[in-house]
């Protein structure tokens, strides 16, 4: 065989086995990252923690998968969407909220949960401490140590004739009792008096409203919960501090936004978008247990002065002044 023929033998066989040799290499897995809610769907902090991916270069559908379920404010439901995340077997889970976490925390210890909005995870037994997790949970909190006196502050503040505030605490949460706890210990100090209005389903709300009268309430606390699930709910809940021109304070914005009167809280789509830099941590190989969960640095005054103005009340312009944000 001449050199000729050797060298269209072999560009033959080199064509020939090429592909086969393609054919042969393993397809590259995408990542699936499971995400959990007490909540209906896709609202501004699960749009944000999106935001958040493609900032980082990760787009659903594209080079990672995300499993989305929604209890749809049924917590009952929370455990069974849990083991159905599990058997998907992610690389990660994205939990939103106390119940969110909690029912992932029964469901598995080994697969990594992110939270990005959780009060006092060391308090509800889901990480050993903020520094060191030591688990395979970790996120970032809404909580600080001293939020609850600082929101007692601002009511007393706002309306400094108040001595008597009724909370309002969805008994679903792990952290209900802390929240009530903290709130005791700040009270005496300020010369306010708090009450305890405790609920768990949204037609259990109204009653809570009517208990706060009845104990001559002042001023209404209300703090983060799965119940008021849409924005019609916390339309309800605005409506009803109107009618029973009763100021509320909310610990979350998307209360004010819907009608409701003051919030002092956190960014909570500003913490999904950075829940997205520990997906993308662990992702990379890193450990739940060694990222430290991430404290608020800044707490944002949002107030509606349409609501004050149908309450009939008037916001002292010491506090507007502080307001980072004013709705007319």
């Amino acid at each position: 065989m001449n050199t000729k023929s050797i060298v269209l033998v072999l560009a033959f066989l080199v064509f020939l086995f090429v592909p086969l040799a393609d054919a042969q290499q393993p397809e590259k897995k995408v990542p699936r990252i499971g995400y959990l809610s007490l909540r209906a769907g896709i609202e501004p902090r699960e749009e944000a923690f999106l935001k958040g991916l493609r900032e980082i270069g990760y787009v659903d559908g594209q080079n990672i998968v995300i499993e989305w379920r929604f209890a749809k404010g049924k917590e009952d439901l929370l455990p069974g969407l849990a083991a159905e995340i599990v058997q998907l077997n992610p690389v990660v889970v994205v939990a939103a909220g106390n119940q969110a976490v909690q029912a992932m925390k029964r469901a598995t210890t080994t697969i990594p949960i992110v939270f990005g909005q959780v009060s006092d995870p060391v308090g509800v037994g889901f990480v050993a401490s903020l520094e060191r997790p030591g688990g395979n949970i970790t996120g970032l909190t809404t909580s600080a140590s001293d939020l609850s006196r600082k929101r007692l502050e601002l009511v007393k503040e706002t309306f400094p004739a108040v001595t008597r505030v009724a909370l309002l605490l969805d008994a679903r949460n792990p952290a209900h009792k802390l929240f009530l706890k903290d709130m005791e210990a700040a009270s005496p100090a300020l010369g306010m008096q708090v009450q305890s209005l405790e609920v768990r389903r949204l037609d259990e709300v109204d009653d809570a409203f009517q208990a706060a009268l009845n104990a001559r309430a002042e001023a209404l606390i209300v703090t983060a919960s799965g119940i008021f699930i849409t924005n019609k709910d916390r339309e309800r809940l605005a409506n009803l501090a109107i009618k029973a021109r009763l100021p509320v304070l909310h610990a979350e914005q998307a209360f004010v936004i819907a009608g409701g009167l003051m919030s002092y809280a956190t960014d909570i789509p500003e913490q999904f978008r950075r829940a997205a830099i520990y997906v993308d941590k662990i992702l990379k190989g890193a450990k739940p247990a060694e990222i430290s969960v991430e404290e608020p640095t800044k707490f944002e005054l949002v107030i509606n002065l349409k609501a004050a103005m149908e309450i009939g009340l008037t916001i002292p312009p010491s506090v507007l002044a502080r307001a980072d944000r004013v709705i007319q």
